[in-house]
């Protein structure tokens, strides 16, 4: 595991722990559930880098909804993957699964307000874009989601209702888990390759610059990523503010767990 340190520490030991050491009652960073009571997420890496801002990063880019537009090409700070779930073999390849990801399918009702423990949340925006290098940054990662048949980027841009964080997430179709795997190696902000570019609503604060923290989840051939902040890119008090806050968020992956149901018994070939 490599822990999240301070950038800013010139210790010779390597910097200081990043995150404050526990205080009383206090039981520190703990697992991200996936899609709640689903399944456990472990814990396995933090990687702390600079946020990185690429210029003209967003220059051409598909605004395929109204009232929408992409966000600056940057890095998370913190960044937790996850490969595959055993529970989805089923949606291993996308041959199994052809139907296109629609809108109202990712974004049913019940996703326009979501909550967990105290933070909530409200669909700002969405988009499905097919063209999966319109709406990222990063010649490695555009030349793998080429590489790995990407079909489809769905986006969503949630805003708390108290406007104190923002969140962002982002479903890729992949023709395959072994796809699906390498996106999220990809994804990792110590090999610089890019990542998804951020959906920003008109009249709303804009999701980028400063501190964030995302956690990307294969599932079958689709990769999930929640990215959340706070509003204004603050460095938060701990990573278990950012962990809450992008539970909230996660609600629209609930479809997967749908489509994984409409194929009993198949086994990938």
């Amino acid at each position: 595991m490599i822990e999240a340190r301070d950038t800013e520490a010139r210790s010779g030991t390597g910097g200081r722990d990043f995150w404050p050491a526990d205080k009383p009652g206090s039981r520190g960073p703990k697992p991200k559930l996936l899609f709640g009571a689903a399944a456990a997420l472990l814990a396995v890496v933090l990687a702390v880098v600079a946020a990185v801002v690429l210029t003209g990063g967003d220059d051409g880019a598909e605004k395929a909804t109204a009232g929408t537009s992409n966000g600056p090409g940057v890095l998370p700070v913190a960044y937790t993957p996850q490969m595959a779930d055993k529970a989805m073999i089923k949606l291993a390849r996308r041959a199994a699964d052809p139907r296109p990801v629609t809108q109202g399918e990712a974004f049913p009702a019940d996703t326009k307000t979501v909550k967990y423990r105290t933070y909530a949340f409200t669909l700002a925006a969405s988009q499905v874009s097919a063209d999966c290098k319109s709406v990222t940054w990063g010649q490695r990662l555009q030349g793998d989601l080429a590489k790995y048949g990407c079909t489809q980027i769905v986006r969503g841009s949630y805003v708390s209702q108290d406007k104190r964080h923002l969140g962002q997430i982002a479903v890729l179709n992949l023709v395959s888990q072994d796809g699906a795997e390498q996106i999220v190696r990809d994804l990792d902000p110590a090999t610089n390759a890019g990542f998804v570019l951020p959906l920003n609503a008109t009249g709303e604060p804009a999701f980028g610059k400063g501190f964030s923290a995302a956690y990307s989840q294969v599932h079958g051939h689709y990769v999930i990523i929640t990215w959340v902040q706070r509003a204004g890119g603050g460095q938060p008090a701990s990573l278990n503010e950012m962990i809450d806050a992008s539970l909230a968020i996660e609600k629209p992956a609930d479809f997967v767990w749908g489509r994984l149901e409409l194929i009993p018994g198949r086994k990938p070939r």
